[in-house]
């Protein structure tokens, strides 16, 4: 269940166009726009300062957040979000209004706890490698969760967690179901690490030529 709670003021936008968006932006706002629900699609503007805000904390990104303007309240999902190529600008932002009754899917990032205190990384020296950082998720606005745990505590070396093994809170699933063995994809794995003398000897190993079979080889 969420433990924060995002409320985001903007203002209708009438004006359309390159010339209105790029007046817009250097007003220094972004550009969105809500739809989904029952309402017409709706263009809006938000304040550049409280959008970035907003997205310092990773959970607005698997968060039911309001949209406020002047008494109006939203109820939405962060759906899409473009940010400029090279400047530390958000262009535009999609959002996804919500029923309470109707499920959403959702990509919900994922929480690794005591990698580092795994017998595997302790006594083995082994590396994690993450596979997924993220999930996507199906439930009920209510259901939504910020993050999802996976304790790696207990690792040995040689540890597989795949999607299967992953413990969902209540109400929530994943979009993708998992039939067969094809299906159970990894999420984080535990391996021995390589030493760098075992990397130099790998790369020092002789290679042996083949001789040339046929009329060449026959004429040497």
């Amino acid at each position: 269940m969420a433990k924060f709670a995002f409320e985001i003021e903007y203002q209708p936008r009438e004006a359309h166009g390159k010339g209105a968006s790029r007046r817009l932006r250097n007003e220094n706002l972004v550009l969105g726009v809500v739809y989904g629900g029952d309402d017409k699609p709706e263009s809006i503007a938000l304040n550049h300062f409280h959008v970035t805000k907003a997205l310092e904390n990773e959970a607005v990104y698997s968060h039911i957040l309001t949209l406020t303007s002047n008494g109006k309240k939203q109820r939405v999902v962060l759906k899409d979000i473009q940010r400029h190529p090279y400047k530390s600008r958000v262009l535009h932002m999609d959002f996804l209004r919500i029923s309470e009754n109707k499920p959403i899917i959702m990509h919900v990032p994922l929480h690794f706890l005591g990698e580092n205190e795994a017998p595997g990384v302790t006594l083995g020296g082994g590396t994690w490698t993450h596979h997924m950082v993220e999930l996507e998720v199906k439930c009920l606005p209510r259901d939504l969760p910020e993050f999802i745990e996976v304790d790696l505590s207990n690792a040995e070396l040689n540890t597989i967690v795949h999607l299967s093994q992953i413990k969902l809170p209540k109400g929530v699933e994943l979009t993708s179901v998992v039939h067969s063995h094809e299906d159970d994809l990894p999420v984080v794995s535990l391996a021995k690490s390589k030493r760098p003398e075992e990397d130099e000897t790998e790369s020092e190993t002789p290679t042996t030529e083949v001789e040339p079979k046929g009329k060449e080889a026959k004429a040497g």
